[in-house]
């Protein structure tokens, strides 16, 4: 990670403090709009600004920044927040970094300002993510049903009938969950769903999933090895499992790791199983630099070892994958099985 990026994780806390308050000093009427516990919330929300600008800065990717504020626009519009607080903080944002970052403000100030200047273009909502006319799109609209009704039983008919019926896991993984998820994602952010009905969605789809692993784990020969993980401190995990089912149905033996795994205990195991490949999910763009650590430690120890991304902000900026190190990326469950076979050559 750049200097600039780790100083602006550093400093994050006072940062905020001090973009927020010029903010209200220059808008005194926020004080009246918002109260006390308002103001908290905005250096919260300022805050996360940065995380996400620290990421921008250090990976050089513009496009990281500027997605995470079209998605706070979308946010804040259905919190309903002016979008035009959020203008004037990026304005606020990058004054103080002029003034709090002498030497090292340029190339964070010109991120904020590329926003900045793209703020008016980006959408006020969002498409669903389910097509009715999408492979699968029917099921996935009667599955997210279910699940926003917290009839998971029902949820785990739709997807076992049709698993009976002849779809593939590949198919029900795809063209189902994914999609389904990702509208819980999108339904969260236009504020119709509460968080707790987000982590209910998630936790049914993983009880589900545990159903289909007998059609998943099945006796035979194995020809390559490969440990699948989420970087420490990730927590959006399905994506990284159903990567590893699916190489799995492919023959690949392999060793999934959950969420949040330390480096040492990974680098132990792809020892321990003379693993062939690792393939690590970061959700968040928030991630990228312990992502960036944890390839570092395993380059240290286990340098020709081919290592798979995967997760949000490679799809917005497929360049990460060279710029963290990695020798592959891939934009889904079925990507990562073709990716993964040439990075091992068979």
């Amino acid at each position: 990670m750049s200097a600039t990026a780790d100083l602006i994780l550093e400093r994050r806390k006072d940062l905020a403090e001090a973009v927020v308050t010029l903010q209200y000093d220059r808008r005194p009427q926020l004080v009246a709009r918002y109260g006390p516990s308002g103001r908290g919330k905005c250096v919260e929300d300022v805050q996360y600004h940065l995380l996400f600008l620290a990421e921008a800065v250090a990976n050089d990717s513009p496009a990281l920044f500027c997605e995470y504020v079209a998605w706070a626009k979308v946010l804040f519009i259905n919190l309903g927040i002016a979008v035009e607080d959020l203008a004037e903080s990026l304005v606020a944002l990058d004054d103080v970094l002029r003034i709090r970052l002498p030497g090292g403000a340029e190339i964070a100030a010109s991120i904020v300002g590329q926003a900045r200047a793209e703020l008016d273009k980006m959408p006020g909502d969002l498409p669903s993510f389910i097509r009715q006319e999408a492979a699968g799109g029917e099921l996935a609209r009667l599955y997210l049903d279910a699940l926003m009704a917290g009839d998971r039983h029902k949820a785990s008919r739709l997807v076992m009938d049709k698993v009976t019926a002849g779809m593939t896991i590949p198919e029900v993984y795809l063209d189902v969950f994914q999609p389904a998820l990702r509208e819980v994602g999108r339904l969260w952010q236009m504020n119709r769903i509460t968080v707790a009905h987000e982590h209910f969605a998630t936790a049914a789809t993983q009880a589900i999933m545990a159903q289909l692993y007998p059609h998943i784990f099945k006796a035979g020969t194995k020809h390559h090895t490969v440990i699948a993980t989420c970087v420490g401190g990730e927590l959006h995990e399905i994506g990284a499992r159903m990567v590893g089912d699916c190489l799995e149905l492919d023959g690949w033996d392999t060793h999934y790791l959950g969420a949040n795994s330390p480096a040492k205990g990974i680098i132990r195991l792809l020892r321990e199983r003379q693993a062939d490949l690792l393939a690590v999910s970061a959700t968040l763009t928030a991630h990228l630099h312990q992502l960036a650590d944890l390839i570092g430690e395993v380059r240290q120890e286990l340098e020709h070892l081919p290592i798979l991304v995967g997760g949000y902000p490679f799809n917005l900026d497929p360049s990460l994958c060279s710029k963290l190190g990695a020798d592959g990326w891939a934009a889904d469950a079925a990507a990562a099985v073709a990716v993964a076979r040439r990075l091992v050559a068979r």
